[in-house]
């Protein structure tokens, strides 16, 4: 096993800003909000309650609800009172999402997912002191309630007119597919949330996306008609890729928060992988590193880009954070060896396939010449190809290398596998048939 060693920041907000809501501002986190002079002077005063909610609508949380799980860790570090809400009820419709409608999940999978999300949620908040944070599921409300209590008590305050408005609907009722009832009635839901834990709790504070922003301000709405007493949301902004991409259960490329959906090894290349126009701000809003360490970050960027120091620093900061920090060790020890600066047999069997997973790879019987396996791994097209690059010394297995066309795969490897290497920076994996 690999002597690799991390270490992470520990979760502190940076004491350069006066008030957690510039420190939101400067790391990019508000893209829309509330009267934002009256939550910059609520965040300075006594400790409020707020609330974040997530839908069990898969197994896992991902990438975009970590941005949520920082944003509530920073705002409890400033002397908050976290509420993490998992959605047991608006689980079993979830949000009307752009394009289609969703495929519902039966009422026991919502069940066991909303205990998989309580557990993911709960790593990233504290649940000691004055303000520790408290788990809570909407079904707990919502079930008890009749459908007549709900539309008399809570749907009479709401105004189809306006609901049709709100951009996820008006999107669904322009398209083919059109929206369902149920769908259509989420924000009520949502509404109905915020509604009760400011009731239960006294909490004054959402945060969410900003494609949330509809559903976020049907709470603030409700509780405005219904008790008299104005609230905030907060919208952060999805994370994209400079040139516009998104990442998500929608599109098909979540980053998964749990190791069995997206391994650390893949996690960690994710954040690696970062553009050049992309990781500073990604510092800003994943990690704890205040301003004057990612300003040093952003000078290296502009100056020594092929150092790839900002890059490294993100990687390990949030795979250490999700994954921990023996799991972040693996990870950069097998990303060490497989491009030569570290030894390939000492590695953790387990992330050394999880890497392999993210390689060029081919399943071959033990015995099979690397003559073959360079074809097979598509490393090279053809068998007389691969003779010449042997011959000309551009060729390795499991980091030796190979001068003679007979040597044949075995192995070797911690787990039973093999690692071709074509030239300094070509990869592939070999999972070795039984």
């Amino acid at each position: 096993m690999s002597e690799t060693v991390v270490s992470a920041t520990a979760p502190a907000n940076d004491p350069s800003f006066e008030n957690v809501w510039d420190e939101l501002v400067w790391r990019g986190l508000v893209h829309v909000s509330t009267d934002q002079e009256a939550l910059r002077a609520l965040l300075a005063g006594d400790p409020i309650t707020y609330y974040c909610g997530f839908d069990p609508t898969a197994p896992s949380l991902h990438l975009g609800n970590l941005v949520q799980l920082l944003t509530m860790r920073r705002l409890q570090l400033a002397g908050h009172r976290p509420l993490g809400l998992v959605g047991g009820s608006t689980g079993l419709i979830g949000d009307p999402r752009p394009t289609a409608e969703r495929t519902l999940n039966d009422a026991d999978v919502v069940a066991e997912w909303v205990g998989y999300l309580q557990s993911q949620v709960a790593k990233f908040l504290s649940f000691e002191g004055e303000n520790a944070a408290r788990l809570v599921n909407n079904l707990d409300w919502t079930a008890p309630m009749s459908a007549i209590t709900f539309l008399r008590d809570i749907g009479k305050h709401y105004r189809v007119g306006t609901m049709i408005k709100k951009d996820a609907v008006s999107s669904r009722l322009n398209s083919d597919e059109g929206i369902s009832y149920a769908e259509f009635s989420y924000q009520i839901l949502q509404g109905l949330d915020y509604r009760e834990l400011h009731l239960q709790y006294g909490c004054v504070l959402q945060t969410g996306g900003s494609d949330q922003w509809g559903n976020l301000t049907s709470g603030v709405d409700l509780i405005k008609r219904t008790e008299g007493v104005s609230v905030h949301a907060i919208g952060t902004p999805l994370i994209t890729n400079s040139d516009g991409t998104k990442f998500g259960k929608s599109e098909g490329n979540a980053i998964w928060l749990d190791a069995a959906m997206c391994s650390p090894y893949a996690f960690y290349q994710f954040w690696l992988n970062s553009d050049d126009a992309d990781v500073v701000q990604r510092l800003k809003v994943f990690t704890f590193l205040s301003r004057d360490e990612i300003d040093e970050y952003e000078r290296l960027v502009a100056a020594e880009p092929f150092r790839r120091e900002a890059q490294k620093r993100l990687a390990r900061e949030v795979t250490a954070y999700v994954h921990g920090v023996d799991a972040t060790a693996a990870v950069i020890a097998a990303s060490d060896a497989l491009f030569g600066q570290g030894d390939l047999t000492t590695l953790d069997a387990a992330t050394l396939r999880h890497a392999l997973d993210e390689l060029p790879h081919a399943s071959v019987a033990a015995g099979t010449t690397v003559v073959q396996a360079l074809v097979d791994t598509g490393l090279v097209s053809s068998l007389s190809e691969a003779r010449r690059a042997i011959a000309q010394g551009g060729v390795s297995l499991d980091g030796a290398k190979v001068d003679d066309d007979s040597v044949v795969v075995t192995g070797s490897l911690p787990g039973g596998v093999s690692v071709l290497r074509r030239g300094k920076k070509t990869l592939a994996g070999l999972l070795i048939a039984s």
